[in-house]
């Protein structure tokens, strides 16, 4: 499983305020009363295949949510969790910041899987890495750390269970590989096992466990975890094949599911345009049913599940996932909350955005023009409907947030302004109705570059540049000749270091009185425009000195063979990158 945006953003969101901070602020605590009863004891009972989770004694069955917002927010959050049914949520970190969680949720009758964060965390490209065979200052640390907050909350009635770690040995992938990378996969789930003895040791009766991203982990810690009480897993797609795999691992402790839910990024086929092709809202409702039913058929060792995700992010990955984006109910949180049994009687029904279609998606859209969409949507109370469309630049610049456009309507089509920067985007329609409830569509559409009126003299014409990037990863090697090609998906990319130019050739003298350039997200803030007859001697035509990566249409005159791009001042930490350098008379 890759690592998905919405994860890192719901750990950043576990270092909030203070309690005394927040009760300088006049905000809401709830806060364990000195005379609060002890903590439960939670127990894993039973036997091969038919075990139980226990909490004081009775049956427990985990019905859960990956938690998101600051515990600051638990107090005013966890209620409607409570009504969702849910018993239960999960965390990645524990720290002095967790109190006013873990009491907001004793209070309304949850408990908590609280997690401890270990490098490198998350799946590839997610945390720092560590060498496991041979960092004991880190090893040290973590079992100093740990115990101190299982001390710390340990008699909390909130507390479930701990939970060591969170997608490591997927993870240390990205750091190593062959014998090195299974060496540090067993030192790393060795290490597990001892902090499981370190927190078994500081509470005895809270369970710990271990969360990895597929059950491909589950061998190294059948091999190296005998102290883990259960196993965990994060699943999505594949959640329903979680129980075959446990079966012909031939494991002997149960489990839960610590992520889970519909399709990711990661597990869908790209669509026209090269990008992961999102399920619909009622596709990703239907997900989550289905994970937990598949939770749910596999009784004595799958000992329940946290969904992902009760986060109210409205980012790329917050609309792909969170079930309360901007605290607007989404049809997957009434999936949900019928899947665990909560009270959905006078729930009004959140609209659903069926289908989406925009037109010229794969054809293209100029820049700063105007982009149409059809959609299909209905609410089931026939409530009105309010429409935005938002645009997300992530699979350019790796930039999750969602930018709302000036929307216009009529009927089912909406029009909005195109974004000025090229590449392909994430349209989404965000259709919310009066009662708090929303509905997001999304499909991808290229933007590319508005076409100057003449013609362009530089098309496929020779190319030559200072430096070009030959590492074959982000497209490259990104030749100079790309920058001239017609083709508004390839580019030219600099070396990172100023200055730097690229220049064509067109052949024989020609006079012209436009440039287009058309720039990846490292673009250049400052540059110059020359000609020359001679390929040596150079005359500037056209100086900018405040460049902002969009589409440059300038009008210049000038005349010469070779039309060259000098950059002076790059706008980001990288280099400089065409995807087009048009010359037009």
């Amino acid at each position: 499983m890759r690592a998905h945006v919405i994860r890192r953003t719901a750990r950043r969101g576990l270092a909030p305020l203070a309690v005394a901070a927040l009760v300088a602020a006049g905000l809401a605590v709830v806060q364990a009363p000195a005379a609060q009863a002890a903590g439960s004891v939670v127990k894993v009972t039973g036997s091969q295949g038919n075990w139980q989770l226990t909490v004081d004694g009775a049956p427990y069955t985990v019905k859960g949510l990956t938690w998101g917002p600051q515990p600051s927010q638990a107090a005013a959050d966890l209620p409607d969790v409570a009504r969702m049914g849910v018993n239960t949520i999960r965390t990645w970190g524990t720290d002095a910041s967790s109190a006013p969680l873990f009491d907001a949720a004793a209070a309304n009758g949850i408990k908590v899987i609280a997690g401890f964060w270990l490098q490198p965390g998350g799946g590839p490209g997610s945390g720092g890495c560590v060498d496991y065979l041979t960092d004991t200052t880190y090893k040290n640390n973590m079992l100093a750390e740990f115990p101190k907050w299982v001390n710390t909350y340990k008699d909390n009635p909130g507390v479930l269970m701990w939970d060591v770690g969170n997608e490591s040995v997927l993870g240390l992938q990205n750091c190593y590989s062959g014998d090195q990378l299974e060496q540090e996969r067993n030192a790393y789930t060795s290490f597990v096992n001892d902090l499981s003895k370190a927190v078994h040791a500081a509470d005895p009766n809270h369970p710990v466990t271990s969360t990895d991203a597929w059950t491909g982990a589950w061998p190294y810690y059948k091999r190296n975890t005998p102290d883990l009480d259960l196993l965990a897993v994060n699943s999505y797609k594949d959640v329903c094949n979680v129980k075959s795999a446990w079966e012909s691992g031939g494991y002997d402790k149960p489990y839960i599911i610590t992520e889970g839910g519909p399709a990711g990024s990661w597990e869908v086929p790209n669509d026209a345009n090269g990008v992961a092709d999102e399920p619909t809202d009622q596709q990703k409702a239907d997900g989550y049913t289905n994970a937990w039913n598949c939770v749910a058929g596999h009784p004595g060792v799958a000992l329940g599940a946290t969904l992902f995700h009760y986060g109210n992010e409205d980012d790329f990955g917050g609309i792909w996932f969170n079930l309360v984006p901007d605290g607007l109910k989404r049809p997957s949180y009434y999936a949900v909350k019928r899947a665990y049994g909560g009270n959905t009687s006078g729930d009004n029904q959140p609209p659903l955005v069926t289908d989406m279609t925009v037109d010229n998606a794969t054809s293209g859209v100029p820049a700063g023009g105007t982009v149409t969409i059809n959609t299909s949507t209905s609410d089931p109370e026939n409530d009105p409907i309010t429409y935005q469309v938002l645009f997300s630049s992530i699979y350019i610049d790796n930039n999750g947030s969602l930018t709302p456009a000036a929307t216009t309507q009529n009927g089912g089509t909406l029009t909005a302004k195109a974004p000025e920067k090229v590449g392909v985007y994430k349209a989404y329609v965000r259709a919310t109705d009066n009662h708090g409830n929303v509905s997001y569509g999304s499909r991808s559409v290229r933007i590319v570059p508005p076409k100057p009126n003449g013609t362009n003299v530089a098309l496929n014409k020779p190319a030559t540049a200072s430096t070009y990037q030959t590492d074959p990863t982000g497209g490259c090697p990104c030749t100079p000749s790309n920058a001239v090609d017609g083709n508004a998906g390839t580019r030219w990319a600099s070396d990172w270091s100023d200055p730097q130019w690229i220049q064509v050739d067109l052949g024989a003298t020609t006079t012209f009185n436009h440039v287009q350039l058309s720039w990846e997200s490292a673009y250049a803030k400052a540059y110059d425009i020359q000609t020359s007859d001679d390929g040596q001697n150079w005359t500037t035509v056209k100086s900018v000195t405040d460049g902002n990566g969009d589409i440059d249409d300038l009008d210049v005159s000038g005349t010469g063979r070779y039309v060259r791009l000098t950059g002076t001042q790059r706008g980001t930490a990288y280099g400089y990158s065409l995807y087009e350098f048009g010359v037009y008379n």
